[in-house]
């Protein structure tokens, strides 16, 4: 009977091991995320003609008017594309919400406030809280995508290595609070702004006035943050490393530089400003005549402070890194700031290239009805097979979890996706707001990173890890992060149900519900 368990395994491991090969073959086949926007754009395009000659068409379920697929082919098409090419890439709201706030961001990455954090949350915890400490680093990282990767998971493994425990269970505790955790964070951070501009985009299908503000999900993102930290942590502890064992390899140990006085003294003080700054941000609200409440309503989540809420972020990551750098050392002048900026923005490149084609994309799918025509047919199909409320939602999380699978870049899938699944989500009888939509894809998106080797730093992660063993490889990384991924989706996903259930708003003007 054994040995038949034993055949059993091996067949399962080895199918398994099939399936994860197809995987990376099918992902790495995949174009530049550019192109397939571009391939897209002109798929739109193609489909319009198409459907305009078909003469498919569906009833809007508010206002009664019939939808018509508009021919983007006929000269009317033809001339409305060449004259809005350019004004589709600068209104496209991911744009200018990232640029602004990398502003803030890449000076803090610059100065090296960033790092110095990272470092200070985890050496400064007994070593009894030092798993639940690199968790709990690696999803603040999400603030600094790269930060996350480069510093903190070859960090740490040291960190494990240093204090005589396995080296790949850090680098693994550090890869779940990271890559698994990013979706969930205790502040907002570069990634929300980009998501909340594509939702919005969508939802204007729908309803043109609807703003989703990168804050839509900012109560779910706290809870969601306690979540991986408590799961990651029981996992490393509990499954992970026992599974491991005892590390038996020779890799010399490293000393963890601890921070000196000047960066412990800048620390301190980027603190003392940040609480600063927001407590000046607090009184601009809190009042009932604060100067950034709407001056009409007295409403603080219709308010010119949400409206402008990414000047508030880039400021918040601003301020308090200007003086760190001036305390540290790493600002002297005006040319040292913009250094660190520019470099910042400098890497925005590749992004900047995508946006340009994902913004044809996503306003060819909208100018051409496709989008709302299968948003309304969708929700129609929807209502008649009764498939609603919490169940709904959870089998999209699982879609974008598989989808997560074949391709890495969060914001173009949601760029992909968003413009088909929030309007029709938002056409049902019970009709659900962008941001659970955008909640349930922040879920499933961040919990396949840990397994896809087509997330951008999975080659990355694989280097780390042969430092300490060479014959570690891909195979190792999603044999040691799989019970993440299923445990952590249980309890997220528990934890989503449970809170449209008892119907407790996402975040600031983040209900469950339009109606809500």
């Amino acid at each position: 009977m054994k040995k038949t368990w034993e055949k059993i395994g091996h067949y399962s491991k080895k199918g398994f091991s099939k399936s994860l090969d197809y995987i990376e073959i099918i992902g790495n086949s995949l174009p530049h995320p550019a192109t397939i926007f571009a391939l897209l754009a002109i798929a739109v395009l193609l489909i319009s003609w198409l459907a305009h000659l078909a003469g498919v068409s569906a009833v809007h379920p508010v206002d009664g008017d019939t939808v018509a697929v508009k021919n983007l082919l006929s000269g009317d098409g033809v001339r409305w594309i060449y004259t809005n090419i350019l004004n589709n890439f600068l209104t496209f709201p991911p744009l200018g919400y990232v640029l602004v706030v990398m502003v803030g961001i890449g000076l803090a990455e610059g100065t090296g406030l960033f790092n110095v954090l990272i470092r200070s949350l985890v050496l400064n915890s007994p070593q009894r809280l030092i798993t639940g400490a690199v968790v709990l680093a690696g999803v603040i990282s999400g603030l600094a995508v790269e930060a996350g990767y480069v510093v903190l998971i070859p960090l740490g493994a040291m960190i494990f290595h240093a204090i005589g425990r396995h080296p790949m269970a850090g680098l693994a505790a550090a890869f779940c609070g990271v890559s698994g955790g990013f979706g969930a964070n205790f502040f907002i951070g570069s990634v929300d702004p980009i998501l909340a501009g594509i939702s919005t985009s969508a939802a204007q299908l729908i309803d043109p006035d609807l703003v989703v503000n990168p804050a839509v999900n900012y109560y779910f993102m706290i809870g969601s943050s306690i979540v991986v930290l408590l799961v990651g942590t029981w996992v490393t502890e509990r499954i992970v490393e026992p599974r491991l064992g005892k590390y038996e390899g020779n890799t010399e140990k490293f000393t963890i530089q601890r921070l000196t006085s000047k960066e412990n003294r800048g620390l301190k003080w980027a603190a003392i400003t940040a609480l600063i700054f927001v407590i000046l941000m607090a009184y601009t609200v809190i009042p009932e005549n604060g100067i950034l409440r709407n001056p009409e309503t007295g409403s603080v989540l219709h308010s010119p402070f949400f409206d402008g809420i990414i000047i508030g972020l880039m400021l918040f990551f601003f301020i308090p890194s200007l003086v760190y750098g001036l305390i540290v050392g790493t600002i002297r002048n005006d040319k040292d700031m913009m250094k660190h900026i520019i470099k910042s923005m400098s890497g925005m490149g590749s992004y900047i290239v995508l946006v340009f084609f994902a913004a044809q994309f996503v306003y060819f799918f909208n100018e051409s009805n496709l989008g709302l025509i299968i948003a309304i047919e969708g929700a129609a199909g929807l209502r008649q097979i009764g498939f609603t409320g919490p169940a709904l939602i959870v089998a999209f999380v699982i879609l974008s979890a598989f989808i997560n699978l074949f391709m890495g870049s969060a914001s173009a899938k949601w760029a992909i996706i968003a413009p088909v699944f929030i309007p029709m989500l938002m056409l049902l009888d019970n009709p659900y707001h962008p941001g659970i939509t955008q909640a349930a894809f922040r879920i499933g998106d961040s919990l396949t990173n840990l397994i896809t080797p087509m997330m951008s730093y999975f080659a990355l992660i694989v280097t780390f890890a042969q430092k300490y063993d060479e014959k570690y490889g891909i195979g190792t990384i999603i044999s040691t992060m799989l019970p993440y991924t299923i445990i952590l989706g249980i309890a997220w996903i528990a934890l989503l149900v449970l809170w449209m259930v008892l119907g407790i708003p996402l975040g600031p003007d983040g209900p469950i519900y339009l109606n809500g």
